[in-house]
C-alpha cells in the first residue's frame, strides 16, 4: 500500500510541478499576509489601550493621591503655612516687613520663609519645653525646686534659636559682602573702561566673584536677572543694597541715580567710589589692629598674670612655711 502511495504522488508531482509551485506560492503568501494582519492588529488595540490608560491615569493617580497619607500631609503642612502667614502678617505688618528683610539679608528667598520661621520657633520652644518635662526628672530626680525654672529656661532657648541663627547667618554674610564690595567696585571700574555697559559689567563681574565671594555673586547675578527682566537700574542696585545690608551698596545705587540723572561720567563717578571703598577698607582693618592690644589686655590679665604671680611669690611663701627667714 505504501509502495503504491509513493508511486502514485510522485507521479502526480512530476506530472503537475507546476501547480505544486503555485501552490506553495500561495500559501507563503496567505500565511504572510495574515501575520501583517494580526501584527497590525495588535498593534491598534495597543494603542487603543495605552490611550485609555493616559486619560484614565492621571484621573487614577489623582484619586489615589488625594486617598494617601502623604498626600494629607503635604496638604495640612500647606494649610498651616498659610494660616501662619496670613495670621503673623495681619498682626504686626512693620515687624513682618523687618523680618522678611532679615531673612533675605540671610539667604532665605522664599515667600513662605516667614512662617517657616514661626513654625519652626514655636516648635523648638513646645519641644524643647516638653523634653525637659521628661527628661530633667531622669537625670537629676533631686533637682524638685529648679524643675519649673529648667524647663522655662529649655523652652526660652527653643524659643529664641530661630533668631540667633538667623542673626549670626545675617552677620556672617555681611562680613563676605563688607569684604568683597571693594572688589566688585575695582571689577566694575576695569568693565566699565572696557567699554562694557551695565548691564554687561554686572553679568561679568558676578560671574567672577562666584568663587571668590558665593553670596556676593549670587546677589549680583539676581541683579542682573532683575534687570532683564525690565527692571530699571536703580531700582534693581537699591534691591541689591537691600539684600546685602551695606550702606555701601545702598550709596552705590544712590551714586549711579545721581550719575544718570545728572549726566555725569559715570566711570568716573564709579573710580572714585573705588577709591573711597578701597580706603574704607584699609580704615577698618586698620582700626582692628589698633584695637587688638585692648582686647588681648582681658586674656593677659586673666591668664599670664595670675600665673606670673604663682611663680614670683611661691618660693617667699615656701620660705615662710619652712622657716627659713
Amino acid at each position: 500500500m505504501d509502495t503504491i502511495l509513493e508511486y502514485f504522488f510522485f507521479d502526480y508531482a512530476d506530472d503537475n510541478s507546476t501547480f505544486m509551485l503555485g501552490l506553495l506560492v500561495f500559501l507563503a503568501v496567505s500565511t504572510l499576509a495574515f501575520g501583517v494582519m494580526a501584527a497590525i492588529r495588535v498593534r491598534g488595540s495597543v494603542k487603543r489601550r495605552a490611550a485609555d490608560i493616559a486619560s484614565d491615569g492621571p484621573r487614577r493617580s489623582a484619586a489615589a493621591n488625594s486617598r494617601s497619607l502623604r498626600h494629607a500631609s503635604v496638604k495640612a503642612g500647606q494649610r498651616l503655612i498659610d494660616y501662619t502667614t496670613k495670621h503673623y502678617s495681619a498682626s504686626n505688618e512693620k515687624n513682618m516687613r523687618m523680618l522678611r528683610r532679615r531673612l533675605v539679608q540671610a539667604g532665605f528667598l522664599d515667600p513662605r520663609t516667614a512662617a517657616f520661621f514661626f513654625i519652626a520657633r514655636t516648635a523648638l520652644a513646645v519641644g524643647l519645653g516638653v523634653g525637659a518635662f521628661f527628661i530633667i526628672p531622669i537625670v537629676s530626680p533631686d533637682t524638685k525646686a529648679m524643675f519649673w525654672p529648667l524647663v522655662g529656661l529649655c523652652g526660652l532657648v527653643g524659643y529664641f534659636s530661630p533668631g540667633f541663627y538667623i542673626s549670626r547667618r545675617v552677620t556672617n554674610r555681611q562680613t563676605e559682602h563688607r569684604a568683597g564690595f571693594p572688589d566688585f567696585m575695582d571689577l566694575l571700574v576695569v568693565c566699565a573702561d572696557a567699554g562694557l555697559s551695565m548691564d554687561a559689567a554686572l553679568d561679568r563681574v558676578g560671574r567672577e566673584l562666584t568663587d571668590s565671594y558665593p553670596s556676593l555673586g549670587a546677589n549680583i547675578h539676581m541683579t542682573t536677572l532683575e534687570m532683564r527682566a525690565g527692571r530699571s537700574l536703580s531700582d534693581a542696585l537699591e534691591h541689591l543694597g537691600d539684600r546685602l545690608g551695606l550702606e555701601g551698596a545702598r550709596s552705590f545705587a544712590t551714586l549711579l541715580q545721581q550719575s544718570e540723572e545728572l549726566g555725569s561720567s559715570m566711570t568716573e563717578a564709579l573710580r572714585v567710589y573705588s577709591d573711597d571703598m578701597r580706603h574704607k577698607r584699609l580704615s577698618r582693618a586698620e582700626e582692628k589692629a589698633y584695637s587688638l592690644p585692648a582686647k588681648l589686655s582681658v586674656p593677659l590679665v586673666l591668664c599670664v598674670f595670675p600665673v606670673l604671680v604663682i611663680v614670683i611669690m611661691l618660693p617667699a611663701y615656701v620660705r615662710l612655711k619652712l622657716g627659713g627667714y
